[in-house]
C-alpha cells in the first residue's frame, strides 16, 4: 500500500473511533449507557440495525461467493423484510412498555427467572463466538494479502472496539455505526465502479449480466424444494423469516441498536428502513463479486487467489506449479478469445455456438484452478479460510488506484469494528442485566452496576480477541457466522413466540421444551445434511410444539406473568 493508503485508512479508523467517544462523552449512569439517551433519530436506527449485521466477513466473502457460486446468496435474505414488519409490530411496543435493558428480560415478566437465564445463555454462546469470528474473519484475509501478523491485526482492531464501546456505551455504536455505514456504502460502490470501468470497449452492464449469465453466475432464485440446499426461495422465505425473527427480535446486538430510538416510531421506521434496503444493498455487493468475475474474463486472475498459500506452493513444488501456470495462462486465454466472441455474437444465429465455445473454455480454466487447489491442499492443508475469501481483495489490491486501496481497507476495518461494537455491547449488556445483576444479593447501585457492564464489555473483548487469535474455520466466513447463528436462534424466537402468543404456557414447559428444542437442533446438524437455514424454523416449532404438548403435565393452570 502506498503513503496515500495509508493516510486514508488511518485517518477513517482513527476519526470514527475519537468521533464515537466525542460524541458519548456526558454517559454517566446504566440506562444512558445501555440504551443511549433516547434521542436517536430512525435514519441512524436503520444505518445502525444495517452496520451491526454488515461485517467485514460480509464485505470480504460476499462478493467471493458470487464470483464462485453466482447469485443464489440474496435468497437468504427473502423472509427478511417481512420479519422486519413483525418485530416492529409486536416485538418494539413491548420492550419499549416495560422499560427493558435487555429483551431477555421480558422472558421474565412473562415466565420466570430460569427462562430468563436460558435465553440469555443461548445468546451469549452464540454471540460470544460470533464476535470472535467477526474479528477472525478480516484478520485472517488481510493477513495473508498484505502480509500483516494475524494476531497484531485482530489485537489492534480489538483494543479499539473496546475503547469507544466501553468509553460511550450504546449510544456511541449507534452514533459511529452512522459514519461506519456512510463509509463502507461508498467504498462498495467505488469497487462497483472501477470493475465496471476497467472492462473492455463492448462490454457494459448488459454485456456483464449475459456473460455471467452464460456461466451460471445470475442463479439469483431457484424454486426447486431441496432440502439439502443451503438456498432457494422456499428456505429463504422460511428458514430466513424464522432467522431474521430471531436476530432483529431477539439478539440483543441488534435490540440494543432499536431501543436507542427517541420513541416506539423512530425505531419501528428505522427497522422498516432495513426492511426496504437491505435485501437490495446485498444483491449489489453480491453483483460486486460478478462484476469481478466479468472482469476476470479479460484481466488475468491469480492462478490461486490467496498470496500466501500460492507462494508456498511455488517453492515447495516449483516444478508442478511452473506446469499449472502454463496451462493456466493456455486457457485463460483461450477463454477470454472465447468471451470476447460471444459478446459479438450476441442476438445472432450464432450466439448458441458461441455460448457453448464459452462454456467449454470456463469449464478448462476451472479444471486448472481446481488441480491447483488441489496441490495447494496438499502443501497447506491447515490454510483456514476458502480461497473465495480472497477474491475481492485481491482484486482491490490489484486493480484499485491509490488512495482508494486505502479506502476498501477502511471499509473492510470499519465493518469489522461496527459489527465486533454491537455484539460486545450487547454482550456487556447481557452478562451485567440477566446474570450478574441478579445473581449478587446486594441492594441495586447504579454505579455498581455502569462498571460492572463496562467491565464485561471489556471481557467479552478480551475473549473475541482470543478466540480470533487461535480459531479455524472449516467453512467459508460468511456461512460459518450464519451456521453459528442458526444453531441458537430457532430455541431462543421459540421462547419468545410462546411467550407473546400462547398465553396458557406457563415458566417448566417452555423451559423443559426448549432444552429439547435445542437438543434436537444440534442433532440434526451433526447427523444430516439439512440445509442450516430450516434449523431456525425447526427449532422455533419445536419449542411451540413441545410446550404445548408439556403444558397439561407440567404447567399451572395460570400463565407465570402477563404482557
Amino acid at each position: 500500500m502506498s503513503w496515500l493508503d495509508w493516510l486514508v485508512l488511518g485517518a477513517t479508523t482513527l476519526g470514527i473511533v475519537v468521533a464515537g467517544v466525542w460524541q458519548s462523552r456526558h454517559v454517566r449512569d446504566m440506562a444512558s449507557y445501555l440504551r443511549g439517551d433516547g434521542t436517536v433519530r430512525w435514519p441512524t436506527i436503520g444505518l445502525s440495525i444495517m452496520a451491526t449485521q454488515a461485517s467485514a466477513i460480509t464485505f470480504l466473502s460476499v462478493p467471493g461467493q458470487a464470483f464462485e457460486d453466482g447469485m443464489r446468496f440474496v435468497q437468504f435474505y427473502f423472509g427478511l423484510p417481512l420479519a422486519m414488519i413483525v418485530v416492529a409490530a409486536v416485538f418494539v411496543p413491548i420492550y419499549y412498555r416495560l422499560k427493558v435493558y435487555t429483551a431477555y428480560e421480558y422472558l421474565e415478566h412473562r415466565f420466570d427467572g430460569k427462562v430468563r437465564f436460558l435465553g440469555a445463555i443461548l445468546f451469549l454462546i452464540q454471540r460470544g463466538l460470533g464476535a470472535g469470528i467477526t474479528l477472525y474473519a478480516p484478520a485472517i484475509v488481510l493477513s495473508a494479502i498484505l502480509g500483516w501478523r494475524m494476531d497484531l491485526l485482530v489485537l489492534g482492531l480489538g483494543s479499539l472496539v473496546i475503547v469507544y464501546t466501553v468509553t460511550g456505551g450504546s449510544n456511541a455504536v449507534s452514533r459511529t455505526q452512522k459514519q461506519q455505514m456512510i463509509v463502507i456504502l461508498a467504498g462498495m460502490a467505488v469497487a462497483a465502479i472501477v470493475a465496471l470501468w476497467r472492462l473492455p470497449k463492448g462490454v457494459a452492464l448488459p454485456e456483464v449480466v449475459q456473460l455471467a449469465g452464460a456461466l451460471g453466475r445470475m442463479n439469483v432464485v431457484s424454486f426447486d424444494l431441496d432440502w439439502s440446499s443451503r438456498y432457494n426461495f422456499w428456505s429463504g422465505i422460511t428458514g430466513g423469516f424464522f432467522l431474521a425473527l430471531s436476530y432483529f427480535g431477539t439478539d440483543q446486538s441488534q435490540v440494543q441498536r432499536y431501543l436507542t430510538g427517541r420513541s416506539v416510531t423512530e425505531s419501528r421506521l428505522g427497522l422498516v428502513f432495513n426492511g426496504i434496503f437491505k435485501v437490495p444493498m446485498q444483491f449489489c455487493i453480491l453483483f460486486i463479486g460478478i462484476a469481478v468475475f466479468v472482469f476476470h474474463l479479460f484481466v488475468r486472475p491469480p492462478l490461486h487467489f490467496n498470496p500466501e498459500v500460492a507462494s508456498r506452493v511455488a517453492a515447495e513444488r516449483a516444478e508442478e506449479w511452473k506446469a499449472l501456470e502454463a496451462r493456466f495462462d493456455q486457457a485463460f486465454a483461450a477463454r477470454s478469445e472465447a468471451a470476447l466472441a460471444f459478446v459479438s455474437a450476441r442476438g445472432t444465429e450464432l450466439e448458441q455456438a458461441a455460448r457453448a465455445r464459452l462454456r467449454e473454455a470456463h469449464a478448462a480454466v476451472e479444471a486448472v484452478r481446481a488441480d491447483a487447489r488441489a496441490l495447494a491442499s496438499e502443501i497447506a492443508p491447515e490454510v483456514d479460510a476458502k480461497e473465495s475469501d480472497f477474491v475481492f481483495i485481491s482484486f482491490v489490491l490489484g486493480q484499485l488506484p491509490a488512495g482508494l486501496v486505502g479506502l476498501l481497507i477502511a471499509v473492510i476495518f470499519a465493518a469489522a469494528m461496527s459489527s465486533t461494537a454491537s455484539e460486545l455491547s450487547a454482550l456487556g449488556a447481557t452478562t451485567t442485566v440477566d446474570l450478574y445483576r441478579r445473581l449478587r444479593r446486594r441492594p441495586a447501585d447504579d454505579r455498581h452496576d455502569l462498571l460492572a457492564s463496562k467491565a464485561f464489555t471489556v471481557f467479552w473483548g478480551l475473549f473475541a480477541i482470543a478466540f480470533a487469535s487461535f480459531a479455524t474455520l472449516l467453512d467459508n466466513l460468511i456461512q460459518a457466522v450464519n451456521i453459528i447463528g442458526s444453531l441458537f436462534y430457532g430455541t431462543v424466537l421459540g421462547l419468545f413466540v410462546v411467550a407473546f402468543f400462547l398465553r396458557r404456557v406457563t415458566a417448566t414447559p417452555v423451559f423443559l421444551a426448549a432444552l429439547l428444542a435445542e437438543t434436537l437442533v444440534l442433532a440434526l446438524f451433526f447427523t444430516t445434511d439439512l440445509g442450516f437455514l430450516w434449523f431456525n424454523l425447526i427449532g422455533c416449532a419445536a419449542v411451540v410444539v413441545l410446550s404445548l404438548l408439556l403444558q397439561p403435565v407440567l404447567g399451572r393452570k395460570t400463565p407465570s406473568g402477563a404482557v
